[in-house]
């Protein structure tokens, strides 16, 4: 039997690349803490475009450091908008043929998280470790090549011939108990 073969132009992921960062960020609060009470990163936002061989993504989180002060006599949150550039290498299956026309994805594995807060030796600011980690996936045009087969190569399908019959009413209750449910398989 003779094979006969197609090609199909469709999109599917054509480049990959995930990197991971650990950045150190120094708040500077209006007050000289004594103590750290709390820290967590919210309203992450991000853009990317692709750039050569790379994505770069540009984003931003807000930081928010609860603190004590005046010798553990007060408390207040320290909040603080932090920007970010990453440049994510890309890595493709098949050679870069660029058509300008991919779409750039981009997940994020690990939003920005504080995984170490402490207070710097001279006691007027915060170092606060942050880590985040992002996944690029760049869609665009490819080629897959499928192999044709005549339609008498088509194997039997095992199936019977159901008929049903169903009626319909019409009822103003709003009990349950008149519904029938079923399952397909």
């Amino acid at each position: 039997m003779l094979k006969q073969l197609r090609h199909i132009v469709t999109k599917a992921v054509i480049a990959k690349g995930k990197k991971s960062t650990e950045c150190t960020e120094n708040l500077r609060p209006p007050n000289n803490p004594s103590s750290i009470l709390g820290c967590w990163v919210i309203n992450h936002t991000y853009s990317a475009k692709k750039v050569g061989k790379f994505v770069e993504v540009t984003g931003k989180y807000d930081i928010n450091v609860w603190y004590a002060y005046n010798n553990h006599s007060k408390t207040a949150v320290h909040s603080e908008s932090i920007p970010y550039k990453e440049r994510i290498k890309l890595h493709y299956r098949d050679e870069d043929e660029s058509t300008g026309k991919e779409e750039v994805h981009i997940r994020v594995i690990q939003h920005p998280n504080c995984i170490e807060a402490i207070i710097c030796p001279d006691g007027e600011k915060f170092i606060i470790t942050i880590e985040r980690e992002l996944l690029a996936e760049i869609v665009g045009e490819t080629t897959i090549c499928i192999s044709i087969h005549p339609l008498d190569d088509e194997e039997e399908w095992d199936f019977k011939d159901e008929s049903s019959s169903s009626s319909s009413s019409s009822s103003s209750s709003s009990s349950s108990s008149g519904l029938e449910s079923s399952s397909f398989g």
